[in-house]
């Protein structure tokens, strides 16, 4: 009996196994035809795995559930696999690396993302603790990776079949470069591993998310005694119907509707990022040239609760967790973030530009964030204020007396 692989289309999980499968040379049979709720309910799915997930192996000796444990069986099947380890400790950090990757790195992706498409409930504290938490784990792996090619040793591991299939998934869907550039040796890994010959045939061309997916709004419950009787279609009438069911041009962001401005946003960040000698007077001065007030505005922010920020790390989390929420203004927004003091309670105060008069209305009604902050709009006329922008831009230390814990850059 050949070995099967029963899923569901495009499962990250049962790519671990499939790509598992090419490095050992072994021939796995795959049905990826698996309905949730149709044919994973059945009887006979039900004797393979009484739970009803994907994916399932039948091999002759009997089925084998959870995709790691599948993988591990596959790599088995070829005798001195080095897809397992070459010495036993080797073999103990392939095990390690890859219960890593399901408990730090899948299962916090997983938090992230599946609040966001509706399969649980979304709660704002939830995600800032799955955001946070996903980084720390990240850091650990990019902190490694910039000495190591692979996870074990000096080629590819089931570890790193295992991790790659994961990070995938999470670049594919809710890890925007944004995210990930803050981890470029796990960028450069995944990009590295996703492009080699037997990972590629099983997963294809990767093309990295853009944004972090909105979240789903509850749909309401249809009305039953709005229904109408049906009634017999003429020819014409189904044509008028298709028509009308043509999907709608994406709407316009509002602030692409505003009259062109002078100042072009892409110049200011990028004479903020190359400028690295004489900042004051290169690149404060050249944001005052550029800066137009007609099209822009200033605006300071205050963290209203910072009687909470106790412990530092916990404290640059929450602001890093803000301005990832804030990447559906990206591109019209530029921001300084400060976290203020050497000990706690530390400040946490800000200082953003957008396009336009006023703060974006999408950024309010979708960014909960706002509400925790108090906004006041940057009197450009008043020098006192002006300088404070200068010194927000620069990082200028001491910051109104206090030392800097950090400052981060949303840009």
């Amino acid at each position: 009996m050949a070995l099967v692989l029963h899923t569901s289309p495009a499962n990250k999980n049962a790519y671990k196994v499939l790509v598992a499968a090419e490095y050992s040379g072994v021939k796995v049979d795959l049905v990826d035809n698996v309905q949730f709720g149709v044919t994973n309910v059945t009887a006979e799915f039900l004797k393979m795995n009484p739970i009803g997930k994907v994916p399932v192996l039948q091999t002759p000796d009997g089925p084998i559930f959870e995709s790691n444990a599948i993988a591990r069986y596959v790599t088995l099947q070829k005798s001195d696999n080095p897809l397992n380890g070459s010495s036993l400790i080797d073999q103990a950090r392939v095990a390690q690396w890859m219960d890593f990757s399901m408990s730090e790195i899948d299962r916090c992706i997983g938090l992230w993302l599946y609040p966001r498409l509706g399969f649980s409930p979304y709660l704002p504290p939830a995600e800032e603790f799955a955001i946070t938490s996903l980084k720390r784990s990240l850091e650990a792996l990019n902190k490694h990776l910039s000495t190591n090619t692979y996870l074990v040793g000096h080629s590819v591991t089931l570890a790193d079949i295992v991790m790659v299939c994961n990070l995938y998934y999470g670049f594919k869907t809710v890890m925007t470069k944004n995210f990930t550039s803050q981890f470029p040796h796990v960028e450069r890994y995944l990009w590295t591993l996703v492009n080699q010959p037997n990972f590629k045939k099983v997963i294809g061309e990767v093309k990295q998310v853009e944004s972090v997916p909105p979240i789903q709004s509850k749909k309401s419950a249809p009305n039953p005694k709005a229904k109408k009787s049906p009634e017999k279609e003429t020819p014409k009438a189904k044509e008028v119907a298709v028509v009308e069911e043509a999907p709608k041009p994406k709407a316009k962001n509002p602030l692409d509707l505003l009259p062109p401005s002078k100042m072009i946003l892409d110049d200011w960040k990028r004479l903020y990022s190359n400028t690295k000698t004489n900042f004051h007077d290169i690149a404060i001065k050249g944001f005052w040239d550029m800066y137009d007030p007609e099209g822009y505005s200033l605006w300071f922010c205050n963290y209203k609760f910072n009687e909470e920020n106790t412990v530092s790390f916990v404290t640059m989390n929450k602001v890093g967790g803000f301005l990832q929420r804030m990447d559906l203004v990206r591109k019209y927004a530029f921001a300084k973030m400060l976290i203020i003091g050497s000990s706690p309670p530390f400040k946490v105060k800000g200082l953003w530009l957008f396009r336009g008069l006023e703060i974006p209305q999408f950024v309010l009604d979708e960014c909960y964030d706002m509400d925790l902050y108090e906004w006041t709009k940057v009197d450009i006329a008043d020098e006192v204020q002006k300088n404070r922008v200068n010194a927000m831009i620069e990082d200028l230390e001491p910051f109104e007396g206090e030392d800097l814990l950090d400052a981060k850059c949303f840009k």
